[in-house]
């Protein structure tokens, strides 16, 4: 017997992420695989670690110079990286 409504395997994926608690997970993984992309070779091997807790960016840089420079776009980058997800996850991000 063959099915009539058959759908395609990335619609049935999409639609269990969107029904489960991995979605927001998944967008955070997202954002920060996008941080190298969006500011750059340079500040991605400045960046020492990089992670998401309770809706903020916590960002370890070595270079003090870099650090401020980064804080001083702070606003921008939390743009720019909520767009390349298409969605606000973060609402701050802090530099250590």
């Amino acid at each position: 017997m063959r099915r009539r409504e058959t759908q395609k395997i990335s619609d049935i994926l999409k639609e269990v992420v969107s029904n489960s608690a991995y979605e927001q997970k998944i967008l955070e993984t997202r954002l920060i695989n996008n941080w190298a992309k969006i500011l750059g070779i340079g500040v991605a091997n400045a960046t020492s670690s990089i992670y998401i807790r309770n809706k903020t960016l916590f960002v370890h840089i070595e270079s003090p110079v870099v650090r401020h420079e980064l804080f001083m776009m702070r606003s921008r980058i939390l743009a720019s990286l909520n767009e390349s997800v298409g969605t606000p996850v973060i609402y701050n991000i802090i530099f250590k």
